[in-house]
């Protein structure tokens, strides 16, 4: 409760951070196994880096890893948890933030269970990143020595019940900056190249070739949106800039270049065919990036079998899934830290609705405790 009333919004997640070190203080950690770490590698307005905690270990074995992003989306600002039945649930009309903050909650009960009750255990690192919600920035600043290279990791995160996640899907960002020309929209219309219809035109031949939304053409398969436009000055003058942005996500590569490719050539071929009177036509700045990059673990890797083996301590189905999501364990495979991602109770993330199953959250932190004292 205390952990979902903290302040912590993207980027300034201070507030959360210093209520896990108080919790974990309190139940025997050491003030030197807490660090601030990746804070030169995140955008410049985050107020902290990364929070790890290391943890010693009581045994001979490979360092093991527990991650929960620490952020919570704008709606769950001024959040105040009340406990009704069997649920958690904001008392008003904000968001809850069990996203991710149950999670959070269940490594910290985690670390206070076996600290405690001196519980054998190897080396154990807490990964607690900041800004997953915006970007996944923390898990990309994150560096496996900044964390002692762990040799697996359990990323709890998520909204309804899942098993383990063992793959996710990939995600490229795309800007298209687009250029017109500029007159008066009433005196000489036809000089005029709008920038606003280029974009009108790309983001209509994309919808009716079949590649917004969910996509399934062929063996090409995903998802594309348009999130933002941005452009124009004056209602009397033809838009000559404006700026479009997006993504498209697919778990096969071939399947993602192709979407950004078809989103590409829509662009430009829209800016190529919208003409003034002069025959002028206007041009677009498209630029993709890799989000990040889709993943799918083996049932053989040591982290999957771990995970299956404890889920029934914990009263858990013990089964995998891949989902249509990205995660902060994508980065974390994609740096070489095998990771599963499994959840902490919550239902409906980034909803005036959003509440943690109790019972289930119980569940979450068993889980964890049998993960980490796993031999």
């Amino acid at each position: 409760m205390e952990l979902l009333a903290a302040k912590g919004p993207s980027g300034g997640e201070g507030p959360v951070a210093e209520v896990v070190q108080q919790q974990l203080m309190a139940a025997g950690a050491n003030a030197a196994w807490f660090s601030f770490k990746g804070k030169s590698r995140l955008p410049k307005h985050f107020t902290i880096g990364n929070l790890i905690v290391k943890i010693p270990g009581t045994m001979k074995a490979p360092r093991i890893m527990f991650s929960a992003h620490l952020d919570t989306v704008p709606i769950c600002q001024g959040a105040v948890p009340i406990k009704k039945g069997n649920r958690v649930v904001p008392e008003g009309k904000t968001g809850l933030g069990g996203d991710n903050r149950a999670s959070v909650a269940a490594i910290v009960t985690m670390a206070q269970t076996i600290l405690k009750n001196g519980l054998p255990r190897p080396p154990i690192t807490l990964l607690f990143p900041v800004g997953e919600e915006n970007g996944l920035h923390g898990a990309k600043a994150f560096e496996p020595a900044d964390g002692g290279n762990p040799s697996m990791c359990f990323n709890l995160d998520g909204s309804g019940e899942r098993g383990g996640v063992i793959g996710a899907l990939g995600s490229i960002r795309w800007r298209a900056e687009i250029h017109g020309k500029s007159v008066h929209a009433a005196v000489n219309p036809e000089g005029g190249i709008s920038a606003a219809i280029i974009a009108a035109n790309a983001i209509a031949d994309a919808k009716a070739r079949g590649y917004f939304g969910r996509i399934e053409k062929g063996s090409i398969k995903g998802t594309a949106n348009v999130g933002t436009i941005h452009g124009g000055e004056a209602d009397n003058q033809v838009m000559d800039r404006l700026t479009v942005t997006g993504e498209c996500r697919s778990h096969s590569v071939a399947s993602l270049n192709k979407i950004s490719t078809v989103w590409k050539n829509a662009f430009e071929t829209a800016a190529r065919g919208l003409k003034n009177d002069a025959g002028e036509c206007g041009s677009v700045d498209f630029v993709m990036e890799s989000d990040y990059r889709a993943f799918k673990l083996k049932q053989s890797e040591p982290v999957v079998k771990r995970f299956l083996q404890a889920a029934p301590k914990a009263g858990r189905k013990a089964y995998t899934q891949v989902i249509n999501a990205g995660l902060d364990a994508n980065i974390l495979n994609e740096k070489g830290i095998p990771t599963i991602t499994f959840d902490a109770g919550n239902h409906h993330a980034h909803d005036l609705n959003e509440y943690v199953d109790i019972p289930r959250y119980l569940e979450a932190c068993f889980l964890a405790v049998a993960l980490a004292t796993a031999e």
